[in-house]
């Protein structure tokens, strides 16, 4: 290709990606009165810049090849700073590689724009192969922490076994999402974490976690659910002893592992919680997103439960890299409205919109799983027989 027709195609790319991340995003009806969707994501793969994924220069590429595709961008943590939200995405390069790159965005909803340049996160002296799903923690001590599932291959995995994997809790704060302090990962006494949190206020003057113990990469095993535990200081951060705060439950949409998403919202009637919970499928794992409430003296106390899921994968969510999958590990209040950020099928990025007032309100009032058909039932019942002495008091005909 010609320098001319090169510096023309650049150009062309550079205005169609202009338009394409500026498009305005589209709220969407709500089906439940709880939350809206919106009609697009809000970051995909072609949001990433033109220049991390193509070199420009006519030289070393006359033929304006990609070099460093991307294939998803998705599970987010997200943070409210100097009046924007701000998202740190994990970016997947074709090359399977994660990484976290920062996008911010007035509205919430939409022309998210990368940062220039990804997180270079400092390793350990033990390199993590990969690092993701890095959960924003705005902590009373000053700091901005960042915790994330840090992956390393198995070092006692039987030869030729090249999936089997460690995950541990990785940490690292920061004042700016720019530079960042390596920590030590979390010292726990479970083999595996991998979904690790941390609460943004002392307990009784010492750092809190929500942990995942579970004893494999996948597997929950022996692992009861989300866990919680303190630990004196954060470098090194260690994790003596963990109680479950949510377990994981026969039957149920968290039958096969559960884990926090991000750090709860603090509320006069408590602590709100945004989870994940897995069961098994006849078409494999179903990744769904549940809601909790804890006690505000007692955050390791659950004192409402509504059942069932929260966010499942509708439409064209439930297809991806890995299908029928909800997850989310960021969400903003700004005021008394909430910005929910979830992935779906492992691809891309949404946005769901909710306010405190109906979040509480769908934690207290909604009943809890009734933990069998039989019971499930007569809770329909019961709202059935006060819904129609209502339509018969307002006239209305069925």
């Amino acid at each position: 290709m010609e320098k001319s027709a090169f510096d023309r195609k650049i150009k062309e790319m550079f205005k169609q990606h202009k338009k394409f991340v500026e498009y305005p995003n589209v709220k969407l009806e709500s089906t439940n009165g709880i939350y809206h969707r919106y009609k697009y994501p809000v970051l995909e793969a072609e949001h990433t810049p033109i220049f991390w994924r193509f070199d420009l220069n006519h030289k070393t590429n006359p033929n304006l090849l990609e070099r460093l595709g991307v294939n998803c961008v998705f599970n987010a943590g997200a943070i409210l700073l100097h009046d924007k939200i701000v998202v740190m995405a994990r970016v997947e390069g074709v090359d399977r590689k994660s990484f976290f790159a920062v996008a911010e965005s007035e509205s919430g909803v939409d022309n998210f724009k990368f940062w220039d340049y990804p997180v270079l996160m400092p390793e350990t002296e033990d390199p993590d192969v990969n690092v993701y799903d890095m959960r924003l923690v705005q902590h009373e001590d000053g700091w901005i922490y960042g915790l994330f599932c840090s992956e390393r291959k198995d070092p006692n995995a039987p030869a030729g076994d090249l999936s089997a994997a460690i995950a541990s809790g990785g940490i690292a704060r920061t004042k700016d999402l720019k530079t960042w302090e390596r920590l030590p990962d979390l010292q726990s006494k479970s083999p595996q974490q991998r979904n690790l949190v941390l609460h943004p206020e002392f307990v009784d003057g010492q750092y809190a976690f929500y942990t995942r113990p579970q004893d494999g990469f996948i597997d929950a095993g022996s692992g009861g659910g989300i866990g919680w535990g303190l630990a004196d200081g954060m470098n090194p951060a260690i994790v003596n002893d963990e109680i479950i705060v949510d377990d994981r439950q026969y039957h149920t949409i968290k039958e096969v592992k559960n884990g926090l998403g991000p750090a709860p919202l603090k509320t006069e009637h408590g602590w709100l919680h945004l989870a994940h919970g897995v069961r098994g499928t006849a078409a494999g794992l179903r990744y769904v997103l549940y809601m909790f409430m804890t006690s505000l003296e007692e955050p390791w106390k659950v004192t409402h439960a509504p059942g069932g899921h929260f966010i499942a994968p509708a439409g064209e969510e439930r297809v991806g890299d890995v299908s029928n999958v909800t997850f989310s590990n960021g969400w903003v209040q700004r005021g008394e409205d909430v910005y929910i950020y979830y992935a779906s099928s492992d691809t891309r990025l949404h946005v769901a919109t909710s306010t405190i007032e109906k979040l509480v309100d769908y934690c207290i009032n909604t009943p809890e799983d009734g933990g069998r058909s039989y019971a499930c039932v007569q809770q329909r019942i019961k709202l059935i027989k006060r819904n129609m002495k209502a339509l018969k008091e307002m006239g209305i005909e069925w």
